[in-house]
């Protein structure tokens, strides 16, 4: 209760110093949360690469320049190969503009992997794709456009222009998955040449046309390496690895986090500062309080320890404050975007414990300066103070 009495001598001044720590914890739970998101879908899409390689044309990725099938079977003869298909994997609508990761249409035979896919599906409603689907206009839904479409097994989804009847839909895996639209290899094949620019679909025949082969290394076999031999021994190709992916996309998301968490840290730096000054001029105030306790037997310690604990308090209630408004704009955030595709904010229990902690830490350590500088005073001179 003394610590309480002791920030209410002032009330706007405590109030104020709380509300810049309030703004710091807030800005670092909703940064901090975003970078989680980051960080999530990193991971995720690490752990989906797997071990594969992923072959496409070296005029550019994304599924925006065709292969010939045929490549395929010269991929499968290389050495280190243990399985090769071709696959049709772009995006649905090449202008949308969205945040995260766009929707996808991804055609593929189904059992062509040879059982080597190990990601884990799991179905929320429906059946997988089978071999028998080829020829059928029919699709399995990642969580999200699921989601955002209103989805349910037996019912259709129109992508690009062509209505497919849903057969199953995926649990959420957040990450690649759930933004995308699983349909037999011959489907995918006749809207992705269909869609393409005249000049450069009048040369292709649907049936053999495909964006990437997936490879699949034998075991053993280095897979760097074999992405090089793949480059060296088909015609005008590009092989990505997980490792190049991690080097690429993982670089650019640790560089975004960084600048995310590096704004709420600033923002944090200035509450630090307000709570110094709050904390200097408080000690001014109680000089000749102070002396008294000096000149009746109280220790430094005891002194240093009560205005750093007062300190630490203003940083705690300032923490709580931001941590529960940082908790209702990510839950609003992601209540938006999930009504409209995107899902930003990832709010973990370490996060959250995480910020309360730090702006407590901040407090007492902003405190530590001032609090010295009290128990320091000559209790005579305290005395005389005014």
């Amino acid at each position: 209760m003394l610590l309480v009495r002791n920030l209410a001598r002032r009330k706007l001044r405590t109030a104020l110093t709380i509300s810049g720590i309030t703004i710091g914890i807030w800005a670092l739970v909703v940064f901090g949360s975003l970078a989680a998101k980051i960080d999530s879908l990193v991971t995720g899409a690490h752990s989906y690469f797997g071990n594969r390689v992923i072959v496409s044309s070296e005029a550019g990725g994304g599924g925006m320049f065709p292969l010939p099938i045929s490549l395929v079977g010269q991929a499968a003869i290389i050495d280190g190969v243990d399985v090769a298909f071709g696959e049709v994997d772009t995006m649905i609508d090449h202008t949308a503009h969205q945040i995260g990761l766009p929707d996808e249409m991804v055609g593929f035979v189904q059992g062509a992997d040879a059982g080597r896919d190990d990601f884990p599906y799991r179905y929320a409603a429906g059946r997988p794709l089978t071999a028998a689907d080829e020829g059928h206009d029919v699709v399995v839904l990642g969580a999200s456009i699921a989601r955002n479409n209103d989805s349910r097994v037996g019912g259709t989804i129109r992508i690009r222009d062509a209505d497919f009847t849903i057969v199953g839909i995926l649990e959420p895996t957040l990450t690649v998955p759930d933004s995308q639209a699983f349909m037999p290899l011959t489907a995918a094949q006749r809207l992705y040449v269909k869609d393409l620019p005249p000049d450069m679909a009048g040369n292709l025949i649907p049936a053999q046309t495909i964006t990437h082969i997936v490879i699949y290394p034998a075991p053993g076999v280095d897979v760097d390496q074999l992405a090089a031999r793949l480059q060296t021994s088909l015609p005008k190709v590009t092989a990505v690895t997980a490792k190049e992916f991690d080097q690429t996309i993982g670089s650019m998301a640790n560089l975004l986090s960084g600048i995310i968490v590096g704004v709420g840290l600033i923002s944090l730096v200035v509450g630090g500062l307000s709570i110094i000054n709050t904390m200097a001029m408080s000690v001014n105030e109680r000089t000749r309080e102070i002396g008294i306790k000096r000149a009746i037997g109280g220790r430094r310690r005891r002194i240093i320890l009560e205005l750093v604990t007062e300190a630490g308090l203003i940083g705690f209630i300032g923490g709580s404050l931001g941590l529960v408004l940082g908790v209702i704009a990510v839950t609003l955030g992601n209540q938006v975007g999930q009504d409209s595709g995107t899902v930003l904010f990832s709010l973990t229990a370490s996060t959250a414990l995480s910020a309360l902690i730090f702006a407590t830490v901040l407090g007492m350590v902003a405190g530590i300066v001032p609090a010295t500088h009290a128990a320091r005073l000559d209790p005579v001179q305290a005395l005389r103070h005014e």
